[in-house]
């Protein structure tokens, strides 16, 4: 969670029992001498945090571009009022409100202030740095979604009449099926792409640079190929490696078949396996279209699709 140098500051302060001396607002450095000076907005500027302080309010920015918002609205509403209401229970019989208060929300700070850092969240530094404070790090998909369903998160949904364990339960499984269906159609486009458009598009090229190479030669035989020839074994190897991944993508897709009954399994299976083997065709096939012509290469480039609209 971003919050940024001066909330962070207001909430050592609680914690530590301090007196709050808000800074001077300070002028932002942009480097430049001929524009104008303006003061440095103290709320949001990190990009890269999952929550963020933005002047008055938070937002969350962890959701999946083809999420629906109604899922994590439920989760975080949920899980707000459920806090609200211990609050509540502690606050609403203290006979000093005041100083119930404010020891409630030094506790709450000392207890949950590890989830504060205005860093980078995309750099390792954060990554050792919530390792160091026991925060998860959950890097795919089925391991993330067994949270879904733990027995905390259970009773929390239940407790509000939001889901009952059945409900929470099936969206689980839901939400698996949803990852390897993705998964399996992305597998099999590749699978196409690869045997009907790239390989035949690759050796199309090969056989140009072997009758470049001849034709030369026969021109003249002291005519050096070297460059023609070197590029041709280059593609005639990562061709031989592209088949061989695709193979066994293709007998990881069959073998995903058999774990179908076990939604878990199978998902994991997806995670482990056929993931793993569609990264590695993509590093084959990534360096195939660096080393193709664009005449033969069968799909828009990205240089093509950003700047050649």
């Amino acid at each position: 969670m971003y919050i940024g140098e001066q909330l962070e500051e207001i909430l050592e302060a609680i914690e530590h029992d301090e007196n709050y001396a808000e800074k001077k607002k300070e002028k932002m450095q942009v480097g430049v001498h001929v524009l104008p000076t303006f003061t440095k907005d103290t709320t949001d500027r990190n990009r890269t945090s999952p929550f963020a302080f933005t002047g008055n309010k938070f937002e969350f920015r962890m959701l999946g571009s083809t999420f629906s918002i109604s899922e994590p609205n439920v989760v975080l509403n949920t899980a707000v009022a459920d806090v609200l209401e211990q609050f509540a229970d502690e606050l609403e019989g203290a006979k000093d409100f005041d100083a119930a208060l404010h020891k409630l929300l030094q506790k709450t700070i000392r207890e949950h202030k590890k989830i504060i850092f205005n860093g980078n969240n995309y750099s390792d530094e954060w990554i050792e740095e919530a390792e160091k404070r026991g925060l998860h790090n959950l890097k795919n998909t089925p391991d993330a979604l067994k949270h879904y369903i733990a027995d905390k998160n259970i009773k929390l949904f239940s407790k509000h009449g939001i889901y009952t364990e059945t409900e929470m339960r099936s969206r689980y499984e839901i939400l698996l099926e949803n990852y390897t269906k993705i998964l399996n159609i992305e597998a099999l486009t590749m699978v196409d792409m690869v045997k009907k458009d790239i390989i035949p598009a690759v050796s199309e090229y090969s056989k140009t640079l072997a009758d470049a190479a001849l034709s030369k030669k026969s021109l003249d035989a002291s005519i050096n190929t070297d460059a023609e020839i070197d590029l041709i074994k280059k593609l005639s190897l990562l061709l031989n490696s592209a088949s061989k991944d695709t193979k066994e993508l293709e007998k990881a897709l069959g073998d995903a078949k058999n774990l179908k009954e076990d939604i878990v399994k199978y998902a994991e299976f997806y995670h482990d396996s056929i993931l793993s083997c569609m990264n590695s065709l993509r590093e084959s096939v990534d360096e195939m279209e660096e080393n193709t012509a664009n005449d033969f290469w069968p799909f828009p480039t990205y240089s093509e699709l950003l700047f050649s609209v």
